[in-house]
């Protein structure tokens, strides 16, 4: 009976451990099958008249941030060229980067000319030399 009682227990705790581990391990989606919870990407990449100015840079992106406030903004990253590997394919040309993420093209819309999108134009223009956008929706 004490063999019966040991094997009992030791199936019980490799099945509860296995049990733990597959819990822990990430699940796959296809991309097939995501939905995105917001469809709408605005994209913008900024190039600073001064490029080797930290302090111009800094306050580009603190000015970004504060488009942060914009209630139709659903999700918002503010970045810097990253030290990534150099290849043909990549434009590491501009200092800031926006991505900002909208439920629908009318909150997108309603961000083009909501007050303190316009404030930012206005107090951080004369930071940057160039801008482009890149609008996308789900496909």
């Amino acid at each position: 009976m004490k063999t019966n009682r040991r094997k009992f227990i030791a199936t019980a705790a490799t099945v509860a451990a296995g049990t733990v581990v597959a819990s822990a391990m990430p699940t796959i989606i296809k991309p097939t099958t995501m939905t995105n919870r917001y469809p709408i990407v605005h994209h913008a990449l900024f190039w600073l008249k001064n490029p080797e100015s930290k302090e111009d840079r800094d306050k580009l992106v603190a000015g970004v941030k504060s488009l942060g406030k914009i209630e139709t903004i659903k999700e918002l990253h503010v970045g810097v060229v990253a030290s990534t590997e150099k290849r043909d394919v990549v434009d590491n040309s501009w200092a800031v980067s926006e991505v900002m993420f909208f439920a629908d093209l009318a909150g997108q819309a309603a961000y083009q000319s909501h007050p303190i999108h316009q404030q930012f134009i206005k107090d951080h223009s004369h930071l940057w030399e160039k801008v482009v956008v890149y609008d996308a929706v789900d496909a």
